[in-house]
Protein backbone atom coordinates (compact mmCIF):
# COMPACT_ATOMS: atom_id res chain seq x y z
CA UNK A 1 0.00 0.00 0.00
CA UNK A 2 2.96 2.22 1.10
CA UNK A 3 4.00 1.79 -3.18
CA UNK A 4 0.72 2.95 -4.40
CA UNK A 5 1.16 5.72 -1.91
CA UNK A 6 4.16 7.57 -2.89
CA UNK A 7 4.22 6.75 -6.74
CA UNK A 8 0.42 7.94 -6.34
CA UNK A 9 1.25 11.15 -4.59
CA UNK A 10 4.25 12.09 -7.07
CA UNK A 11 2.53 10.98 -10.44
CA UNK A 12 -0.24 13.26 -8.90
CA UNK A 13 1.81 16.02 -7.59
CA UNK A 14 3.84 16.34 -10.78
CA UNK A 15 0.22 15.98 -13.41
CA UNK A 16 -0.21 20.01 -11.48
CA UNK A 17 3.00 21.23 -13.11
CA UNK A 18 4.86 21.55 -9.96
CA UNK A 19 8.61 21.40 -10.22
CA UNK A 20 9.97 18.15 -9.62
CA UNK A 21 12.62 18.99 -6.43
CA UNK A 22 9.13 20.07 -4.52
CA UNK A 23 6.63 17.21 -5.78
CA UNK A 24 9.59 14.89 -3.99
CA UNK A 25 9.37 16.98 -1.11
CA UNK A 26 5.28 16.71 -1.13
CA UNK A 27 5.35 13.27 -2.27
CA UNK A 28 7.24 12.77 0.78
CA UNK A 29 5.52 14.80 3.46
CA UNK A 30 1.91 12.42 1.66
CA UNK A 31 3.86 9.02 2.81
CA UNK A 32 5.19 10.64 6.22
CA UNK A 33 1.67 11.72 7.17
CA UNK A 34 -0.06 8.02 5.71
CA UNK A 35 2.37 6.75 7.81
CA UNK A 36 1.88 8.87 10.44
CA UNK A 37 5.42 9.76 11.33
CA UNK A 38 5.19 13.23 10.07
CA UNK A 39 7.91 15.58 11.79
CA UNK A 40 9.58 18.30 10.42
CA UNK A 41 13.03 18.08 12.20
CA UNK A 42 13.46 14.40 10.05
CA UNK A 43 12.27 16.81 6.98
CA UNK A 44 15.20 19.54 7.74
CA UNK A 45 17.89 17.06 8.22
CA UNK A 46 17.30 14.68 5.42
CA UNK A 47 17.27 18.02 3.45
CA UNK A 48 20.66 19.00 4.65
CA UNK A 49 22.21 15.46 4.54
CA UNK A 50 21.82 15.46 0.96
CA UNK A 51 22.97 18.40 -0.32
CA UNK A 52 26.06 18.15 2.05
CA UNK A 53 27.46 15.60 0.56
CA UNK A 54 31.37 15.68 -0.97
CA UNK A 55 31.12 13.47 -4.00
CA UNK A 56 28.52 15.59 -4.97
CA UNK A 57 30.82 18.57 -5.28
CA UNK A 58 32.63 16.94 -8.26
CA UNK A 59 29.04 18.63 -10.27
CA UNK A 60 29.38 21.98 -9.75
CA UNK A 61 33.17 22.03 -11.31
CA UNK A 62 32.23 19.82 -13.89
CA UNK A 63 29.36 22.15 -14.63
CA UNK A 64 31.49 25.05 -14.63
CA UNK A 65 34.37 23.31 -16.71
CA UNK A 66 31.78 23.04 -19.73
CA UNK A 67 30.46 26.77 -19.25
CA UNK A 68 34.47 27.46 -19.32
CA UNK A 69 35.09 25.83 -21.78
CA UNK A 70 31.86 26.87 -23.84
CA UNK A 71 33.63 30.59 -23.71
CA UNK A 72 36.83 30.10 -23.46
CA UNK A 73 36.88 28.55 -26.87
CA UNK A 74 38.08 25.21 -26.14
CA UNK A 75 34.50 24.18 -27.86
CA UNK A 76 35.21 26.14 -31.50
CA UNK A 77 38.99 24.28 -31.12
CA UNK A 78 37.42 20.95 -31.18
CA UNK A 79 34.90 21.13 -33.66
CA UNK A 80 37.76 23.10 -36.14
CA UNK A 81 39.66 19.81 -35.14
CA UNK A 82 37.24 17.30 -36.42
CA UNK A 83 36.40 19.85 -39.15
CA UNK A 84 39.90 19.42 -40.47
CA UNK A 85 39.90 15.24 -40.98
CA UNK A 86 36.98 14.31 -41.94
CA UNK A 87 34.84 17.68 -43.10
CA UNK A 88 35.45 17.02 -46.60
CA UNK A 89 34.69 13.29 -47.41
CA UNK A 90 30.18 12.50 -48.25
CA UNK A 91 28.41 13.55 -45.11
CA UNK A 92 31.34 14.71 -43.34
CA UNK A 93 29.46 17.44 -40.95
CA UNK A 94 27.44 14.45 -40.18
CA UNK A 95 31.05 12.64 -39.13
CA UNK A 96 32.10 15.91 -37.23
CA UNK A 97 29.15 15.91 -35.12
CA UNK A 98 29.72 12.52 -34.03
CA UNK A 99 33.26 13.00 -33.05
CA UNK A 100 32.92 16.01 -31.58
CA UNK A 101 30.29 14.34 -29.42
CA UNK A 102 32.73 11.78 -28.39
CA UNK A 103 35.50 14.74 -27.40
CA UNK A 104 33.04 17.14 -25.82
CA UNK A 105 32.00 14.26 -23.34
CA UNK A 106 35.29 13.86 -22.21
CA UNK A 107 34.82 17.65 -20.89
CA UNK A 108 31.99 17.96 -19.69
CA UNK A 109 29.70 15.38 -18.88
CA UNK A 110 26.73 17.23 -19.55
CA UNK A 111 23.81 16.19 -22.67
CA UNK A 112 22.43 19.66 -22.78
CA UNK A 113 25.25 21.63 -22.90
CA UNK A 114 27.11 19.19 -25.64
CA UNK A 115 23.95 19.50 -27.47
CA UNK A 116 23.33 23.37 -27.09
CA UNK A 117 27.07 23.91 -27.56
CA UNK A 118 26.87 21.76 -30.88
CA UNK A 119 23.68 22.35 -32.54
CA UNK A 120 24.63 26.15 -32.55
CA UNK A 121 27.24 25.99 -34.50
CA UNK A 122 26.93 22.57 -36.78
CA UNK A 123 23.50 22.43 -37.72
CA UNK A 124 23.22 25.84 -39.29
CA UNK A 125 26.64 24.58 -41.31
CA UNK A 126 24.88 21.38 -41.98
CA UNK A 127 21.89 23.03 -43.28
CA UNK A 128 23.62 25.66 -45.70
CA UNK A 129 25.73 22.69 -47.19
CA UNK A 130 22.35 21.00 -48.12
CA UNK A 131 21.95 18.45 -45.01
CA UNK A 132 18.51 17.71 -44.19
CA UNK A 133 17.49 19.88 -41.28
CA UNK A 134 15.70 17.85 -39.42
CA UNK A 135 18.47 14.80 -39.57
CA UNK A 136 21.05 17.04 -38.85
CA UNK A 137 19.50 18.26 -35.81
CA UNK A 138 18.25 14.68 -34.38
CA UNK A 139 21.72 13.30 -35.01
CA UNK A 140 23.06 16.15 -33.08
CA UNK A 141 20.71 15.52 -29.83
CA UNK A 142 21.45 11.90 -30.31
CA UNK A 143 25.36 12.46 -30.05
CA UNK A 144 24.59 14.83 -27.00
CA UNK A 145 23.76 11.73 -24.52
CA UNK A 146 27.15 10.51 -25.31
CA UNK A 147 28.47 12.92 -23.02
CA UNK A 148 26.54 11.57 -19.47
CA UNK A 149 28.40 7.72 -20.60
CA UNK A 150 31.45 8.60 -21.31
CA UNK A 151 33.77 9.63 -17.96
CA UNK A 152 33.14 12.42 -16.79
CA UNK A 153 29.58 12.14 -16.34
CA UNK A 154 27.26 13.73 -14.13
CA UNK A 155 24.20 10.85 -13.95
CA UNK A 156 26.64 8.20 -12.86
CA UNK A 157 28.23 11.27 -9.85
CA UNK A 158 24.30 11.10 -8.76
CA UNK A 159 23.88 7.10 -9.37
CA UNK A 160 27.48 6.97 -7.32
CA UNK A 161 26.88 8.81 -4.89
CA UNK A 162 22.81 7.69 -4.29
CA UNK A 163 23.33 3.97 -4.63
CA UNK A 164 26.77 3.58 -2.84
CA UNK A 165 28.85 2.50 -5.54
CA UNK A 166 32.48 3.36 -6.73
CA UNK A 167 32.10 6.66 -9.32
CA UNK A 168 35.57 5.90 -10.59
CA UNK A 169 34.43 2.60 -11.64
CA UNK A 170 31.40 3.61 -13.18
CA UNK A 171 33.73 6.10 -15.33
CA UNK A 172 35.64 3.65 -16.16
CA UNK A 173 32.77 1.69 -17.14
CA UNK A 174 31.29 3.98 -20.04
CA UNK A 175 34.31 4.66 -21.94
CA UNK A 176 33.60 1.86 -24.19
CA UNK A 177 29.80 2.24 -24.29
CA UNK A 178 30.53 5.41 -25.31
CA UNK A 179 32.20 4.66 -27.85
CA UNK A 180 30.14 1.91 -29.26
CA UNK A 181 27.35 4.53 -29.42
CA UNK A 182 29.47 6.53 -31.70
CA UNK A 183 30.33 3.89 -33.94
CA UNK A 184 26.15 2.84 -34.12
CA UNK A 185 25.31 6.68 -34.83
CA UNK A 186 28.67 6.59 -37.66
CA UNK A 187 27.03 3.79 -39.66
CA UNK A 188 23.59 4.83 -39.25
CA UNK A 189 24.42 8.27 -40.84
CA UNK A 190 26.28 6.47 -43.46
CA UNK A 191 23.63 4.79 -44.51
CA UNK A 192 21.08 7.96 -44.06
CA UNK A 193 23.17 10.32 -44.95
CA UNK A 194 23.00 9.37 -49.16
CA UNK A 195 19.31 10.51 -49.31
CA UNK A 196 21.39 14.27 -49.09
CA UNK A 197 22.19 16.05 -51.59
CA UNK A 198 25.05 17.76 -49.86
CA UNK A 199 28.21 19.83 -50.15
CA UNK A 200 31.38 18.94 -49.09
CA UNK A 201 33.63 21.11 -47.59
CA UNK A 202 37.13 21.99 -48.98
CA UNK A 203 40.21 19.11 -48.28
CA UNK A 204 41.99 20.60 -45.74
CA UNK A 205 45.68 20.64 -46.66
CA UNK A 206 48.67 18.62 -44.35
CA UNK A 207 49.59 22.44 -43.09
CA UNK A 208 46.08 22.81 -42.62
CA UNK A 209 45.61 19.72 -40.44
CA UNK A 210 48.18 20.29 -38.55
CA UNK A 211 47.62 24.27 -37.57
CA UNK A 212 43.68 22.64 -36.32
CA UNK A 213 45.38 20.00 -34.47
CA UNK A 214 48.04 22.63 -33.02
CA UNK A 215 45.55 24.62 -31.93
CA UNK A 216 43.40 22.31 -30.44
CA UNK A 217 46.43 20.55 -28.45
CA UNK A 218 45.10 21.89 -25.30
CA UNK A 219 41.30 21.02 -25.25
CA UNK A 220 42.28 17.47 -26.49
CA UNK A 221 44.78 17.14 -23.46
CA UNK A 222 41.91 18.08 -21.10
CA UNK A 223 39.79 14.83 -20.91
CA UNK A 224 43.44 12.63 -21.26
CA UNK A 225 44.22 14.32 -17.95
CA UNK A 226 40.84 13.72 -16.13
CA UNK A 227 40.81 9.94 -17.54
CA UNK A 228 44.60 9.68 -16.55
CA UNK A 229 44.17 11.00 -13.47
CA UNK A 230 40.87 8.73 -12.56
CA UNK A 231 42.88 5.83 -13.92
CA UNK A 232 46.31 6.59 -12.22
CA UNK A 233 44.34 6.95 -8.53
CA UNK A 234 46.22 10.66 -8.54
CA UNK A 235 42.67 12.11 -7.66
CA UNK A 236 39.33 11.37 -6.41
CA UNK A 237 36.28 12.12 -9.24
CA UNK A 238 35.64 15.18 -6.94
CA UNK A 239 39.28 15.94 -7.15
CA UNK A 240 39.26 16.23 -11.35
CA UNK A 241 36.19 18.24 -11.44
CA UNK A 242 37.79 21.19 -9.81
CA UNK A 243 41.32 20.27 -11.70
CA UNK A 244 39.01 20.20 -14.83
CA UNK A 245 37.46 23.67 -13.92
CA UNK A 246 40.71 25.04 -13.24
CA UNK A 247 42.20 23.93 -16.17
CA UNK A 248 39.40 24.99 -18.73
CA UNK A 249 39.85 28.27 -16.86
CA UNK A 250 43.35 29.01 -17.27
CA UNK A 251 43.30 27.51 -20.80
CA UNK A 252 40.13 30.33 -21.57
CA UNK A 253 42.38 32.85 -20.20
CA UNK A 254 45.82 32.13 -20.56
CA UNK A 255 46.68 30.25 -23.36
CA UNK A 256 43.88 31.02 -25.86
CA UNK A 257 42.76 34.53 -24.35
CA UNK A 258 39.36 34.06 -25.63
CA UNK A 259 37.59 34.20 -22.14
CA UNK A 260 37.55 37.99 -20.50
CA UNK A 261 37.45 38.33 -17.17
CA UNK A 262 34.57 40.67 -17.61
CA UNK A 263 32.79 37.40 -19.20
CA UNK A 264 33.56 35.20 -16.31
CA UNK A 265 31.44 36.45 -13.57
CA UNK A 266 28.41 35.34 -16.52
CA UNK A 267 29.67 32.42 -16.57
CA UNK A 268 30.02 31.71 -13.01
CA UNK A 269 26.14 32.82 -12.44
CA UNK A 270 25.12 30.65 -15.43
CA UNK A 271 27.14 27.37 -13.79
CA UNK A 272 26.01 28.30 -10.17
CA UNK A 273 21.96 28.43 -11.35
CA UNK A 274 22.54 24.78 -13.16
CA UNK A 275 24.26 23.69 -9.97
CA UNK A 276 21.21 25.25 -7.72
CA UNK A 277 18.80 22.89 -9.52
CA UNK A 278 20.57 19.67 -9.10
CA UNK A 279 21.83 19.97 -5.58
CA UNK A 280 17.92 21.11 -4.81
CA UNK A 281 16.95 17.87 -6.46
CA UNK A 282 19.56 16.00 -4.39
CA UNK A 283 18.20 17.33 -1.28
CA UNK A 284 14.49 16.62 -1.94
CA UNK A 285 15.48 13.01 -3.00
CA UNK A 286 17.20 12.60 0.30
CA UNK A 287 13.97 12.54 2.11
CA UNK A 288 12.57 10.53 -0.50
CA UNK A 289 15.27 8.01 -0.03
CA UNK A 290 15.11 7.96 3.71
CA UNK A 291 10.98 7.44 3.39
CA UNK A 292 11.34 4.65 1.04
CA UNK A 293 13.61 2.81 3.34
CA UNK A 294 11.53 3.22 5.81
CA UNK A 295 8.53 2.30 4.30
CA UNK A 296 10.17 -1.05 2.99
CA UNK A 297 9.17 -0.05 -0.24
CA UNK A 298 12.45 -2.12 -2.06
CA UNK A 299 11.38 -5.38 -0.15
CA UNK A 300 7.61 -5.03 -1.88
CA UNK A 301 9.19 -4.32 -4.93
CA UNK A 302 11.18 -7.37 -4.69
CA UNK A 303 8.18 -9.18 -3.47
CA UNK A 304 6.53 -8.23 -6.98
CA UNK A 305 9.83 -9.04 -8.46
CA UNK A 306 10.48 -12.33 -7.55
CA UNK A 307 9.02 -14.56 -9.87
CA UNK A 308 12.09 -13.19 -11.70
CA UNK A 309 15.08 -13.12 -9.60
CA UNK A 310 16.43 -16.45 -10.88
CA UNK A 311 16.66 -14.70 -14.28
CA UNK A 312 19.27 -11.85 -13.85
CA UNK A 313 18.40 -11.24 -18.10
CA UNK A 314 14.85 -11.42 -17.60
CA UNK A 315 15.11 -9.26 -14.76
CA UNK A 316 17.19 -6.69 -16.29
CA UNK A 317 14.76 -6.80 -19.47
CA UNK A 318 11.93 -5.60 -17.17
CA UNK A 319 13.97 -2.97 -15.50
CA UNK A 320 14.80 -1.24 -18.76
CA UNK A 321 11.21 -1.33 -20.03
CA UNK A 322 10.47 0.45 -16.52
CA UNK A 323 13.10 2.80 -16.84
CA UNK A 324 12.65 3.55 -20.08
CA UNK A 325 8.41 4.21 -19.75
CA UNK A 326 9.75 7.09 -17.03
CA UNK A 327 12.37 8.35 -18.78
CA UNK A 328 9.83 9.29 -21.12
CA UNK A 329 7.95 11.65 -18.22
CA UNK A 330 11.03 12.49 -16.58
CA UNK A 331 14.76 13.60 -16.52
CA UNK A 332 17.44 11.99 -15.56
CA UNK A 333 18.84 13.28 -12.26
CA UNK A 334 14.75 12.86 -10.38
CA UNK A 335 14.61 9.57 -12.61
CA UNK A 336 18.24 8.41 -10.76
CA UNK A 337 17.47 9.61 -7.88
CA UNK A 338 14.09 8.47 -7.42
CA UNK A 339 14.21 5.23 -8.78
CA UNK A 340 17.78 4.19 -7.61
CA UNK A 341 16.71 3.66 -3.88
CA UNK A 342 14.13 1.18 -4.85
CA UNK A 343 16.05 -0.92 -7.33
CA UNK A 344 19.24 -0.99 -6.07
CA UNK A 345 18.07 -3.79 -3.11
CA UNK A 346 16.79 -5.65 -6.13
CA UNK A 347 19.60 -5.99 -8.21
CA UNK A 348 22.11 -6.40 -5.01
CA UNK A 349 19.36 -9.37 -4.02
CA UNK A 350 19.81 -11.19 -8.36
CA UNK A 351 23.42 -11.01 -7.81
CA UNK A 352 23.61 -8.40 -10.46
CA UNK A 353 27.00 -6.49 -10.39
CA UNK A 354 25.99 -2.65 -9.56
CA UNK A 355 28.40 -0.88 -11.54
CA UNK A 356 26.97 -2.80 -14.45
CA UNK A 357 23.98 -2.17 -13.70
CA UNK A 358 24.50 2.14 -13.11
CA UNK A 359 26.11 1.38 -16.68
CA UNK A 360 22.57 0.33 -17.91
CA UNK A 361 20.41 2.75 -15.54
CA UNK A 362 22.79 6.01 -16.89
CA UNK A 363 21.93 4.95 -20.57
CA UNK A 364 18.35 3.95 -20.27
CA UNK A 365 17.86 7.52 -18.89
CA UNK A 366 20.19 9.16 -21.07
CA UNK A 367 17.87 7.51 -23.65
CA UNK A 368 14.84 8.83 -22.26
CA UNK A 369 16.35 12.54 -22.94
CA UNK A 370 15.41 11.43 -26.72
CA UNK A 371 11.92 11.07 -26.17
CA UNK A 372 8.85 13.02 -26.18
CA UNK A 373 7.06 14.37 -23.71
CA UNK A 374 9.83 15.95 -21.56
CA UNK A 375 12.99 14.73 -23.80
CA UNK A 376 15.14 17.62 -22.70
CA UNK A 377 18.03 17.11 -25.16
CA UNK A 378 15.15 16.78 -28.05
CA UNK A 379 14.19 20.36 -27.11
CA UNK A 380 17.36 21.72 -26.80
CA UNK A 381 18.44 20.21 -29.98
CA UNK A 382 14.85 21.50 -31.57
CA UNK A 383 15.43 25.20 -30.18
CA UNK A 384 19.15 25.57 -31.48
CA UNK A 385 17.95 23.92 -34.91
CA UNK A 386 14.57 26.10 -35.23
CA UNK A 387 12.53 23.11 -35.97
CA UNK A 388 9.44 22.13 -34.39
CA UNK A 389 9.16 18.68 -31.96
CA UNK A 390 7.49 16.44 -34.55
CA UNK A 391 10.11 17.97 -37.14
CA UNK A 392 13.08 16.54 -35.10
CA UNK A 393 10.92 13.71 -34.12
CA UNK A 394 11.60 12.33 -37.52
CA UNK A 395 15.11 13.26 -37.53
CA UNK A 396 15.89 11.23 -34.67
CA UNK A 397 14.51 7.91 -34.77
CA UNK A 398 16.57 6.20 -36.64
CA UNK A 399 19.55 7.12 -34.55
CA UNK A 400 17.20 6.50 -31.26
CA UNK A 401 16.95 3.32 -32.80
CA UNK A 402 20.72 2.66 -33.33
CA UNK A 403 21.55 3.94 -29.43
CA UNK A 404 18.48 0.91 -28.12
CA UNK A 405 20.14 -1.31 -30.29
CA UNK A 406 23.31 -0.46 -28.26
CA UNK A 407 21.32 -0.88 -24.52
CA UNK A 408 20.09 -4.35 -25.87
CA UNK A 409 23.79 -5.62 -27.04
CA UNK A 410 25.19 -4.44 -23.92
CA UNK A 411 22.39 -5.66 -21.68
CA UNK A 412 23.12 -9.25 -23.23
CA UNK A 413 26.70 -9.17 -22.95
CA UNK A 414 27.51 -7.63 -19.93
CA UNK A 415 31.37 -8.54 -20.96
CA UNK A 416 31.33 -5.49 -23.38
CA UNK A 417 31.15 -3.74 -19.89
CA UNK A 418 33.20 -5.81 -17.14
CA UNK A 419 36.06 -6.65 -19.41
CA UNK A 420 36.78 -3.22 -20.28
CA UNK A 421 36.29 -2.36 -16.50
CA UNK A 422 39.19 -4.54 -16.34
CA UNK A 423 41.30 -2.83 -18.67
CA UNK A 424 40.60 0.83 -17.27
CA UNK A 425 40.18 0.38 -13.78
Amino acid sequence: MTLAVFVGSLLAVMAFGIPIAFALLLSGIILMLFMGNFDTQILAANLIDGADNFPLMAIPFFILAGELMNAGGISKRIISFAMAYVGHIRGGLGYVAIIASVLFAGLSGSAVSDTAALGAILIPMMVSAGYNRNRSAGLIAAGGIIAPIIPPSIPMIVFGVTAGVSISKLFMAGIVPGLLLAVSLTITWTIIVRKDKTVAQPRKTAKEKWAATRSAFWALLMPLIIIGGLRGGIFTPTEAAAVAAFYALFVGLVIYRELKLKKLYEVLVVAAKTTSIVMLLAAAAMVSSWLITVANIPGQLITLLEPFMDNQLLLLIIINLIVLIVGTAMDVTPTILILTPVLMPVVKQAGIDPVFFGLLFVLNNCIGLLTPPVGTVLNVAAGVGKIGMDDIMKGVWPFLIAEIIILILLTLFPSLVMVPLGWFH
